[in-house]
């Protein structure tokens, strides 16, 4: 059985290396005074925010990943694929709920619909 085609939608990685060096440059600060250790959560925390956080998509699903947790929307749940004022991708959902993608522009709509497996019209 073949897995199905993935298109997989990330923040920028420099977040991520800008999380480490901001870890490595917390640790005097967290070393100076032991009340000063949870410092060093916040640039953990944005560390793996940046490593997980995003959006999945293939012809079965859409799944929208967070810092902790993730959630599965099927494509028969999707009315509508759009892009909202600040440009960010937003799904409306048959219930009327509006979920916003991580990380997905509205400029990568087409994109994201072609991971459905369907082909959108030309404009002529």
């Amino acid at each position: 059985m073949s897995k199905p085609d993935t298109v997989r939608f990330r923040y920028n990685q420099a977040i991520l290396v800008a999380s480490v060096i901001a870890f490595i440059g917390a640790l005097p600060l967290a070393n100076a005074r032991t009340y000063l250790l949870p410092v060093l959560l916040v640039p953990l925390a944005v560390g793996v925010w940046a490593w997980r956080a995003g959006t999945d998509a293939d012809a079965r699903e859409l799944r929208v990943r967070a810092l902790v947790g993730q959630r599965r929307l099927t494509w028969d749940r999707v009315v509508e694929l759009t892009a909202d004022q600040r440009g960010r991708a937003v799904a409306r959902l048959d219930d009327g709920q509006q979920v916003t993608l991580p990380a997905v522009r509205g400029a990568d709509l087409p994109r994201l619909i072609s991971a459905t497996g369907q082909t959108l019209p030309h404009a002529g």
